[in-house]
């Protein structure tokens, strides 16, 4: 059951209202997600901002996908692997390659990679090696790359976070929440 209640963009106010009515027309739906981080605009304009600086980076959709289903089955969030899921498939990834990103696997050397270096971002909350940042280099990972892989590591870690907190209802279709224990003693 949701913590948070979902804004309805009939009833929103206007700033929350215009925010809403754009992820319509650009998603053809307006996701829970949203409508729920819509009850402080800030938030929700901040979501959009970064998501929108994101499409416009060096790494390809299909890779965002990936690095945003890796993150989130790390941090046990059933929503954003479901609408990443649908997201992903979206961007061509095959079944089989949704279920490689969960764990974090990929069988081209260069995504492995990059799959490898965002789990090491999540579970050393950004404290990597230089042995970590040495291997996406061997695997052709540049500098902008790099630094898009930890910004999207970063929102994926956002949403994932508000997701745990506000509990909006799943409107994507349902995958299975990863089956392990929680990352910490306290969850």
């Amino acid at each position: 059951m949701p913590r948070l209640n979902p804004i309805d963009t009939a009833t929103a106010d206007p700033e929350a209202k215009t925010l809403l009515e754009s992820v319509q027309k650009k998603m053809g739906m307006t996701p829970n997600m949203l409508r729920t981080m819509a009850n402080a605009p800030a938030v929700l304009e901040a979501y959009l901002g970064f998501s929108a600086a994101l499409q416009g980076g060096v790494l390809p959709p299909k890779l965002r996908e990936q690095i945003a289903l890796t993150v989130s089955e790390l941090n046990r969030c059933q929503y954003c692997l479901s609408a990443h899921t649908a997201l992903g498939k979206m961007a061509g990834l095959c079944d089989e390659e949704i279920a490689d990103s969960r764990r974090g696997v990929s069988p081209d050397r260069k995504t492995e990679a990059v799959l490898h270096f965002a789990r090491k971002v999540v579970t050393e909350r950004g404290w990597v090696g230089d042995d970590d940042v040495a291997a996406l280099r061997a695997a052709g990972t540049t500098d902008a790359e790099m630094a898009e892989i930890v910004a999207v590591v970063s929102f994926n870690i956002f949403t994932n976070y508000f997701d745990h907190v506000a509990r909006p209802e799943v409107d994507f279709p349902e995958v299975a929440a990863p089956s392990d224990k929680p990352a910490c003693a306290c969850g």
